[in-house]
């Protein structure tokens, strides 16, 4: 199985001939993060997470592109007439196949921001019993996980958080994810502090990803 990093919180997971994307929000290259793509998987409906023009333009020029969302999400792309007929709503606790590869969801609401800003509905996608993709949440799969994506920075979120999130999921290796506010300088105070953590836990192995490349698993 193969793993790529792109724009902040969107990542491309193949197998074979069997391939996902998650989250091509409006951070992300979504022409090289759709290309040959016919499953998309959205977390939540934030635009960083979902960039719903150019998701469309992906779905007019490949008629097998299928998404799987939230209630909130395929609510909102049931009015896109070039994705109505596309989306699948998804909550926590069920099981799919999406691309090919086996899919379980995890959460059900995005971490709060602030007691003034609104919960919305956030799913984590477990893909191929493999990797996880926790969305905008640092909710804790009860499931053995082989990769961590962990989100780094967030208006929702600090570092200590991330920090036990990745303790807790006790994956054998993590990647960040959630990175496109942060400075290159920014983004490796983070990343020092993570991987010191996982060496002294000593059950995560930490790596960081550029947009575009690929690890496999």
């Amino acid at each position: 199985m193969e793993l790529t990093k792109f724009g902040h919180a969107c990542v491309r997971i193949a197998d074979g001939d069997r391939r996902l994307a998650i989250d091509p929000g409006v951070f992300t290259d979504v022409s090289q993060a759709l290309a040959d793509i016919d499953a998309v998987l959205i977390t939540h409906e934030h635009a960083d997470h979902i960039d719903v023009d150019r998701l469309a333009a992906a779905a007019g020029q490949n008629a097998d592109l299928r998404i799987w969302a939230p209630k909130s999400v395929a609510d909102q792309l049931a009015g896109n007439q070039a994705l109505a007929d596309r989306v699948t709503a998804v909550g926590p606790g069920q099981s799919f196949v999406a691309g090919g590869l086996q899919v379980r969801t995890y959460g059900g609401q995005h971490a709060l921001i602030h007691s003034s800003i609104p919960v919305i509905a956030n799913v984590g996608y477990l893909v191929g019993d493999a990797v996880y993709h926790p969305g905008d949440s640092y909710t804790v799969p009860n499931a053995v996980v082989e990769a961590l994506l962990v989100p780094i920075n967030a208006p929702w979120s600090k570092l200590a958080e991330a920090i036990d999130f990745t303790v807790s999921v006790r994956a054998s290796r993590a990647f960040q994810v959630h990175d496109g506010l942060l400075s290159d300088p920014g983004r490796s105070v983070y990343e020092t502090q993570l991987d010191r953590a996982a060496q002294f836990y000593g059950t995560t192995r930490y790596q960081h990803l550029d947009p575009g490349q690929s690890v496999s698993l």
